[in-house]
């Protein structure tokens, strides 16, 4: 990236910081009595246009897909601003992932195309020119035709992998991990030859939030230490390969927990001994965790941190308003859709 470039990349992340929804604003989305309610709040934001050509009758997948689109363009938008970056093209997957893992799940559960695909926004594809990839998965006949369709691309194996572990287990989570893997690994080769320590950090906590997560379910679900050891990706200096050893070879969710208490995350290990709620609690304070050091990347200017974190601020802001809608829509109480937002609390 040249000199200006990330000067003026890094300006334009600050200056979208500073319009980021602040907790009020989410509450008071969070307070609406329904969905035509939300969106004529929603159209008092920042995104307004991004959900202006929705028709009734409204529902919260429709907002969630057009709130994603919008997400797509400011994704690509800085990447494009920023120059070439490995680490950006490797967050950006996640758009291409979130459509796989619809596809194979649907699959798996013996869904129709015209059942799966409703449900698909393909505009971040289109983007790149990645659209015909969905498309073969999404028109092969059923599940082992899908793997056979993604053979060829870059990370067809871990599909395959996938595919063969839920055939074994059939846990239809299981396809969550293994295509979130695929970020991970572009991630972690991403940053391998990146000299920028701010970086390395915010994209190690990801890559550590990966691989404590896939290690917690691998336990809860009864896999073996190998299959454990399929689901990891490279280790980072806050938790280096023999930790990741210790914790595959725990013995239960309660003792991968024990094991992080030599760890910068000890804090984050939940008292509870149930084990889902325990599962449950530690990814939402470690979400929390990996928002504030993104925020806290914005303390030094003209660094590239701070490039990747705005993209990662509005991916959380966008899946706030999604989590709002679809807690709108199922009428779930404001105060308890509130306490699951990655958002910061007001001083």
């Amino acid at each position: 990236m040249g000199g200006s470039q990330k000067v003026f990349s890094s300006v334009k992340s600050f200056s979208q910081r500073g319009k980021l929804l602040t907790k009020t604003e989410l509450q008071t989305l969070a307070e609406s009595r329904d969905l035509e309610e939300l969106l004529t709040r929603i159209k008092n934001t920042k995104y307004a246009d991004a959900v202006s050509k929705l028709q009734k009758p409204f529902t919260a997948g429709k907002i969630e897909s057009a709130l994603r689109s919008d997400l797509a363009d400011t994704h690509y938008s800085i990447a494009r601003t920023a120059g070439q970056s490995d680490v950006l093209d490797a967050y950006y997957l996640k758009f291409i992932i979130s459509n796989l893992k619809l596809i194979l799940k649907g699959k798996a559960l013996g869904k129709s195309q015209e059942e799966i695909e409703p449900h698909l926004n393909l505009h971040a594809e289109e983007l790149v020119k990645q659209r015909d990839i969905i498309l073969k998965a999404l028109v092969a006949k059923d599940l082992e035709e899908t793997v056979a369709s993604l053979a060829t691309i870059e990370f067809g194996d871990e599909v395959a992998k996938a595919v063969t572990m839920y055939n074994e287990k059939k846990n239809i989570q299981i396809f969550d991990v293994f295509l979130d893997k695929i970020l991970y690994q572009q991630l972690g080769k991403a940053i391998r030859n990146s000299r920028d320590r701010d970086l390395m950090r915010l994209a190690g906590m990801d890559i550590d939030f990966y691989n404590i997560m896939s290690i917690l379910r691998g336990k809860f679900w009864g896999l073996d230490e190998e299959q454990i050891k399929n689901l990891i990706v490279t280790q980072t200096p806050s938790i280096p390969k023999d930790l990741l050893g210790k914790m595959m070879s725990a013995d239960s969710v309660k003792s991968v927990f024990d094991e992080l208490a030599s760890t910068r995350y000890r804090e984050l290990a939940p008292q509870t001994e149930n084990d889902i709620e325990a599962i449950s609690e530690f990814e939402h304070s470690f979400e929390m965790a990996i928002y504030k050091a993104v925020n806290r990347s914005f303390s030094r200017m003209f660094n590239f941190s701070t490039i990747v974190g705005i993209t990662k601020l509005i991916a959380y802001e966008v899946r706030n308003i999604a989590a709002i809608a679809f807690a709108v829509e199922q009428k779930i109480p404001p105060q308890t859709t509130m306490s699951r937002l990655i958002v910061e609390s007001e001083k």
